[in-house]
């Protein structure tokens, strides 16, 4: 694949809130562009988290080659950097190869620092800030550690879960020691000659795909996902056990709330973060949106195909 009249390898985005649609488009529009697919998902590159993730399976790959997923163990940290920088030499790399690269995702900080190439603040550690914080929240609880971050660093905020406390704990360390945000340091222009295509629902619709989507992870066994990844020696605290779907669960075999109780926290819980979704990507104002409601999958596919065709031509 030749560079283009930028200079820049090419790349083609999919993303949109969860239960919008996505995977199945994107094995379509994988195929008919002879694609390989690089995840922007945040929790789908654990291994062993597949139920809660809606971690498409062998099957529903449909042969196409996908990128990202299940590299790392469930004790082991991912950051946006490390994203930043192992799909950015992918999509380097395939392009080279003469194929286009697909990024899919809904992690809405990991696409934009990607695409905007954002330079991340070095700031080190602070052992002892971190533990004055942890401190704080053990007393006060792990909302109001939430709540200064969002004060310091809204943006930063909308894309850590507010039950994650590690993750919150080192937003506001870095905040503070580098003395600005680690999401607001960004290079020029787009990186890539890219397209960005926004699939999009309306709000009533998409909470009803989200419900069915929680009421189907239970049928698949998500609870027994859960109860097998905490005999195998899965923290709670770990990162992807604070992952929407996961932490609800393991509260529910701890012996807290109801099973009906539990999977309408997880519905909440998810309909909430499509809305931060949502509010993250109307920022980026270079994403072409679809409205996916009432129409076909090929329907779909086709109108978007033809407007990736004529961007590239």
């Amino acid at each position: 694949m030749k560079k283009t009249r930028q200079g820049k390898d090419r790349l083609v985005v999919l993303l949109g809130p969860t239960a919008v649609g996505k995977t199945a488009l994107s094995i379509g529009l994988a195929q008919a562009l002879r694609a390989e697919i690089i995840s922007g998902d945040s929790m789908l590159v654990y291994r062993g988290f597949d139920v809660g993730t809606a971690k498409p399976t062998w099957e529903e790959r449909g042969g196409i080659v996908h990128h990202l997923i299940d590299i790392r163990a469930p004790e082991e940290h991912y950051s946006v950097q490390e994203f930043q920088q192992e799909a950015g030499q992918l999509i380097h790399l395939l392009n080279e190869k003469g194929r286009l690269p697909l990024l899919v995702g809904g992690t809405g900080l990991y696409v934009q620092s990607l695409l905007e190439g954002y330079a991340f603040n070095a700031a080190g550690g602070d052992a002892a800030f971190r533990a004055r914080l942890q401190a704080v929240a053990d007393e006060r609880g792990g909302d109001y550690i939430y709540a200064l971050l969002r004060e310091k660093d809204p943006v930063a905020a909308s894309t850590i879960h507010p039950h994650n406390v590690r993750r919150v704990i080192r937003a506001l360390e870095v905040a503070s020691i580098g003395g600005e945000s680690i999401s607001r340091h960004r290079r020029g222009n787009l990186a890539y000659d890219v397209y960005v295509i926004g699939l999009a629902r309306p709000r009533a619709e998409l909470y009803a795909r989200i419900d069915a989507r929680v009421r189907a992870m239970a049928a698949q066994g998500l609870a027994a996902e859960v109860r097998g990844l905490l005999a195998a020696g899965v923290t709670p605290d770990m990162q992807p056990m604070q992952g929407i779907g996961y932490k609800e669960m393991a509260a529910y075999l701890a012996g807290r709330g109801t099973w009906e109780e539990a999977l309408a926290a997880i519905a909440r819980a998810t309909r909430h973060f499509a809305k931060r979704q949502l509010t993250w990507f109307r920022r980026m104002g270079y994403i072409h949106w679809f409205d996916v409601s009432g129409k076909s999958e090929e329907k779909i596919l086709n109108e978007i195909l033809w407007n990736i065709r004529g961007f590239f031509r």
